[in-house]
């Protein structure tokens, strides 16, 4: 995992490009978000248009990279939990889970 900064980004120079891998997930979603805004408002150079699309696909890989890491951490953890809520006598019966509606359109987070 890297290692962040203390300063959240306040030293970082305006403009300059941070590494994917050292960008917390917030940010470069909002970096992501602020890409496709450009694209969608035509507010992009040619000059710039291949660099900005590259680095708007390695955001995307990165926090999927990030997203799947994360999921197969919680699908670990989740029997050591159940496991120590039943030795607790705290375990309440899991619900089985529900299918998504066709309509919904919205991956899950999983």
């Amino acid at each position: 995992m890297s290692t962040r900064r203390q300063d959240d980004g306040e030293s970082r120079e305006k403009g300059a490009a941070v590494p994917v891998g050292e960008l917390t997930y917030s940010e470069a979603s909002a970096e992501l978000d602020e890409i496709v805004a450009a694209f969608e408002q035509g507010d992009l150079d040619v000059d710039e248009l291949v660099g900005r699309l590259e680095r708007a696909t390695a955001i995307v890989d990165e926090l999927d990279r990030r997203l799947r890491r994360t999921k197969s951490q919680v699908e670990d953890l989740m029997p050591r939990l159940e496991a120590a809520l039943a030795a607790d006598g705290r375990e309440e019966p899991r619900q089985p889970a529900q299918a998504a509606s066709t309509d919904d359109e919205t991956p899950g987070l999983f």
